[in-house]
């Protein structure tokens, strides 16, 4: 019977290291910057598309932590291997050298918002040369943005937050800026109370309209296999409508009483 256990015990502590390190292989790290309603460090949840991430890998077994951090240092450290991936990106052909791209994981449209009572009109990027342009640090807003703004045809002044644009814009230091639909008005209703957020509003043609995806480490031995776990489970997730759950279908505009 003593040898019974004894072996049992052998076999336990044999068995042991192997079994934690396959839990170790279960939690994913993933850098993301702050960017509500999609990411939110401060909420249930983290966002909206945080869930989703979080619960594809889930049921392939696997828990997510989200690392929230400056954008250019999300992607340094995704890049150096830091992490198993970073969310949410834009393509770009230089990133490739970095990382390989998921199937696309959601469509942005970037508009400009405005104040009511200084609307602006504008067709092409150039017509927007005599305004004075706010925008996000770390943000891009699309090839034809950035490229204007290279070759300084846009006068841009860049400040840190969403949140930050907002005010100038109220406060009539800057004419407009750009900012995905859905986070400008999720920024816009929990920043503001009403009176503000009625003097906001958005011209309706898009200065960009593209698809964002989760980015994993080029040089990484485990990419391939999770780019191909979160794929699939993306796919799925959209083929039984799961995916519209986790997105609004409308921005709305302030859901503060005004004097809060």
């Amino acid at each position: 019977m003593k040898f019974v256990i004894a072996h049992i015990v052998v076999l336990v502590a044999f068995w042991w290291p192997p079994a934690l390190a396959h839990d170790d292989d279960r939690q994913l790290s993933i850098s993301v910057g702050d960017w509500p309603p999609f990411f939110v460090e401060g909420e249930p949840g983290q966002g909206s598309v945080a869930r989703l991430v979080s619960d594809i890998f889930a049921e392939a077994g696997y828990e997510v932590e989200f690392h929230f951090l400056p954008w250019k240092r999300a992607y340094r450290e995704a890049a150096a291997g830091k992490h198993d991936a970073t969310a949410i990106w834009m393509y770009a052909a230089d990133r490739e050298k970095d990382f390989v791209y998921s199937d696309p994981v959601m469509n942005e449209r970037f508009v400009l918002f405005y104040r009511k009572a200084a609307p602006i009109h504008w067709d092409q990027i150039a017509d927007l040369s005599d305004l004075r342009l706010g925008a996000s640090i770390g943000y891009s807003y699309g090839p034809k943005f950035d490229r204007a703004v290279e070759n300084e045809i846009l006068d841009v002044e860049w400040v840190a937050s969403t949140e930050l644009n907002f005010r100038r814009l109220l406060y009539g230091r800057i004419d407009a800026f750009p900012e995905e639909i859905n986070v400008g008005y999720y920024i816009l209703r929990r920043e503001t109370d009403q009176e503000e957020a009625r003097q906001i509003t958005h011209h309706p043609e898009p200065i960009s309209e593209n698809k964002s995806f989760l980015l994993f480490p080029a040089d990484e031995p485990e990419t391939e296999r999770l780019r191909e776990i979160f794929n699939r489970g993306l796919k799925t997730f959209r083929d039984d409508g799961r995916y519209s759950n986790y997105f609004e279908s409308r921005p709305q505009a302030s859901i503060k009483s005004s004097g809060q």
